[in-house]
C-alpha cells in the first residue's frame, strides 16, 4: 500500500474579509501524481502557498507532515531544503540570464568562492538532457519558446534535488505537441520516484497522468478520487467542482444569423521585426449579425496576428487589404478607429493587455468608452459605479464590490472584466482571442452563455481558440489557418475535429 509523503491537516487561511481555505485535508502518495482541481478561487493555489512557505507557517491555521515530520516553513527557501518545489503559473525566470544561470540561480556551482562556470555549463547540460530539452545552456532564456521555459524551470527544480514537485496549470500557455511533451515527463519523473503535484483545468490532462484528484470547492476540500478505484471521470470531476452536473459543457443555442457585418479581403501583413517573413497572407473572411464565427489554426498559423493588425494595427508592418463594415470601407488604423467603428478585441494576453491589474474594476470596465461617461470634460464618478456595478451583477463577477483591485481576482473574474469592458462598448464586432485559457470548467460555461447571448443580440461574434471542441461547441462557422493562410471554411453541420486538423495542416495550394 502507498505511505503518504504530504499529510495536510484542517487548513484555514483568511485574508482581510475573505476565508480562502476553511479546514482543507489533502494526502499525497509518495511515487503518485496527485491533481488538485477547483474552480477558478476555490483555493487550489492558496493551498500550494501554503505548503510552499510563500505563506510563512504562522499566517495560517492547521498542520503540514512531510515525510511523518512536521513542518513550519516561514519561506520558500525552508520547504526547497526539504525537497518542495513550487513552479508557478507565471514562470520566475530571467529572460537576459541563459539556461544555466537561471537554473542555478541562489545555488550556484562555486568553487574557492567563485562561480564555477563549466561546472554550472556541465551540470545544466545534464539537467537539460534529463528534461528531454535540446538546448545549449548559454542560451539566453528570452531566445527559447514558453514550452521550452517550462522545462528550465523543472530543470531547476530538479537541481535542487526535488521529492515532491508542484506545478500550477503547467499548461495553460502552451500548445498541444508542448503540453503532450510536459505531461510525459512529469510521468517519466514519476517514474524517478518524483511525487508531482498538477494544478489544472484542462480534465483530457488530468485524467492523463493523475493517480489521484483532490477536488477543492469554495475553500474546503471536497473528495478525493483514485485511478485504481475507478473514481476519475470527467462528470465526476465537474460534478465535484461546480456542485451540480453540467448536462452539457456548452449552452443551447438556437442562431438567428442576419446581413454580414463585417468583411476582411485581401489581408496581408508582415512580421514587425522581419519584413520579409508573411505572417498573414490574402486572407479572407466575413461574419454575419447574430453569427459566431471561430478561427482554428495551430500555434504560428496567424490567428492572433491577424485580429491585432485588423484591430488598429497593434501587430505587425506593411499591412495592406481592405476591412468592410455593412457593405461599407472603414479605416481601422488606429485602435480609437476601430473602437469609433463598433469594433472590440478581448485579447488572449488579458494580464498585459486587456487590463489594468493595479486598477479597481471599476475602471477597467469604463476604459475603454469613457467618453460615454463624460459629463463637462469630466468622468460622472458616480455614473461609472452604476454602470461597474450593473456588469458586476449581470456577470457574475465574483469580488466583494466593484473597487476591488483587479489584479486579485481570479483568472475568471478577470476574464468577465475584460468582456465587461468591451460589451459597455457597445460594439457590433466583438473578437475574443482564446476567451476560457486557464479558466475552470464552470467558469468557462458562463464564458459560453455569454458568447451565446451577445450573438442572440445581434453582434458578429469572432473566437479565437485553441480548442477544437470548444470551437465545435459554440460557433456557427469556423475558418481554418495555416501559416497565414486561409485555408478552410466550414459549416458546423460539417465540422468535426479531423476534418478542422485536416485544413489546419494543409499547404496553401
Amino acid at each position: 500500500m502507498n505511505t503518504p509523503i504530504l499529510q495536510m491537516r484542517g487548513i484555514t487561511k483568511t485574508f482581510p474579509g475573505v476565508k480562502a481555505l476553511q479546514d482543507v485535508t489533502l494526502d499525497v502518495n509518495r511515487g503518485e501524481v496527485h491533481a488538485i482541481c477547483g474552480e477558478n478561487g476555490a483555493g487550489k493555489s492558496t493551498l500550494m502557498k501554503v505548503l510552499s512557505g510563500v505563506y510563512p507557517h504562522n499566517s495560517f491555521d492547521g498542520e503540514i507532515l512531510f515525510e511523518n515530520e512536521p513542518c513550519n516553513f516561514s519561506s520558500i527557501s525552508d520547504s526547497e531544503k526539504r525537497g518542495i518545489v513550487i513552479i508557478h503559473q507565471e514562470l520566475a525566470l530571467s529572460p537576459y540570464l541563459s539556461i544555466a544561470e537561471n537554473i542555478y540561480l541562489g545555488n550556484e556551482q562555486a568553487t574557492n568562492g567563485w562561480v564555477d562556470w563549466r561546472k554550472t555549463n556541465l551540470e545544466a547540460a545534464k539537467l537539460l538532457a534529463r528534461v528531454g530539452l535540446d538546448e545549449n545552456p548559454v542560451t539566453p532564456v528570452q531566445h527559447i519558446s514558453v514550452g521550452k521555459q517550462q522545462l528550465v524551470e523543472i530543470a531547476k527544480a530538479l537541481s535542487k534535488e526535488v521529492k515532491l514537485l508542484i506545478l500550477d496549470e503547467p499548461t495553460a500557455a502552451l500548445n498541444d505537441e508542448d503540453s503532450g511533451h510536459l505531461l510525459d515527463l512529469i510521468l517519466h519523473l514519476k517514474g524517478q520516484g518524483v511525487t508531482s503535484i498538477i494544478i489544472s483545468h484542462k480534465l483530457n490532462e488530468i485524467r492523463r497522468v493523475a493517480d489521484a484528484v483532490t477536488i477543492i470547492r469554495d475553500g474546503k476540500t471536497i473528495e478525493t478520487l483514485r485511478l485504481d478505484e475507478g473514481q476519475i471521470t470527467q462528470e465526476r470531476i465537474i460534478r465535484g467542482m461546480v456542485g451540480r452536473d453540467l448536462e452539457s459543457l456548452y449552452p443551447d443555442r438556437q442562431p438567428n444569423i442576419g446581413e454580414e457585418v463585417l468583411r476582411i479581403e485581401d489581408w496581408s501583413v508582415r512580421h514587425p521585426q522581419d519584413h520579409s517573413r508573411m505572417v498573414v497572407n490574402n486572407a479572407n473572411l466575413h461574419v454575419r449579425k447574430g453569427e459566431v464565427v471561430g478561427l482554428a489554426g495551430l500555434m504560428g498559423a496567424g490567428r492572433t496576428e491577424l485580429a491585432m493588425s485588423v484591430f488598429g494595427r497593434t501587430y505587425g508592418t506593411a499591412t495592406s487589404g481592405k476591412v468592410y463594415k455593412y457593405g461599407e470601407e472603414i479605416n481601422t488604423a488606429t485602435v480609437s478607429d476601430a473602437i469609433r467603428h463598433g469594433i472590440a478585441y478581448a485579447t488572449e494576453d488579458r494580464k498585459h493587455y486587456g487590463l489594468n491589474l493595479i486598477e479597481d474594476i471599476k475602471r477597467n470596465i469604463s476604459l475603454a468608452s469613457l467618453r460615454k461617461l463624460a459629463k463637462r470634460g469630466f468622468v460622472d464618478k458616480n455614473q461609472e459605479t452604476v454602470v461597474a456595478n450593473g456588469y458586476r451583477t449581470s456577470m457574475n463577477i465574483k469580488a466583494p464590490s466593484v473597487a476591488a483591485v483587479t489584479g486579485k481576482l481570479s483568472g475568471g473574474n478577470q476574464q468577465k472584466v475584460v468582456l465587461s469592458k468591451w460589451m459597455f462598448s457597445d460594439p457590433d464586432v466583438l473578437i475574443l482571442d482564446e476567451p476560457t485559457r486557464g479558466i475552470d470548467v464552470g467558469a468557462k460555461y458562463e464564458i459560453y452563455t455569454i458568447i451565446a447571448k451577445l450573438a442572440a443580440e445581434g453582434k458578429a461574434v469572432i473566437v479565437i481558440s485553441s480548442e477544437l471542441p470548444e470551437l465545435l461547441g459554440i460557433c456557427d462557422r469556423i475558418y481554418t489557418l495555416a501559416a497565414g493562410h486561409i485555408t478552410g471554411e466550414v459549416p458546423i453541420a460539417d465540422a468535426t475535429q479531423e476534418t478542422l486538423m485536416h485544413y489546419m495542416t494543409k499547404e496553401k495550394e
